[in-house]
């Protein structure tokens, strides 16, 4: 199963995630969920650090991504995020067996 964490303050402004884990749906190389997941992820990141220009903690490895921006920086970022947010929890409804989103107070 794929755990992702969307990271957000008290009043509920989203400042990244972490996502973790395979989803075991299919052979690994063949997986649309781990696909879909892993583009949105990699994506979002991209469009942070490279076309906005935010600095952000940003690590990757294997079944392993975390991204978390400063709060300063929520403002410019909520589009992405919510975007991002939106596109997870609608795969989350599709393949709930596969995919586990929650929220992380930070």
């Amino acid at each position: 199963m794929i755990d992702i964490s969307l990271y957000t303050t008290s009043k509920g402004q989203l400042l990244g995630f972490r996502i973790k884990g395979h989803s075991g749906y299919s052979e690994q190389g063949s997986d649309i969920v781990c696909a879909a997941v892993s583009s949105a992820a990699i994506m979002t990141a991209n469009t942070i650090t490279e076309i906005l220009h935010i600095s952000c903690e940003l690590n990757a490895d294997e079944g392993d991504m975390m991204l978390r921006i400063m709060q300063r920086d929520a403002a410019g970022c909520r589009d992405i995020l919510e975007g991002f947010k939106l596109h997870l929890t609608q795969l989350e409804e599709q393949y709930s067996e596969y995919i586990k989103v929650n929220y992380t107070e930070v």
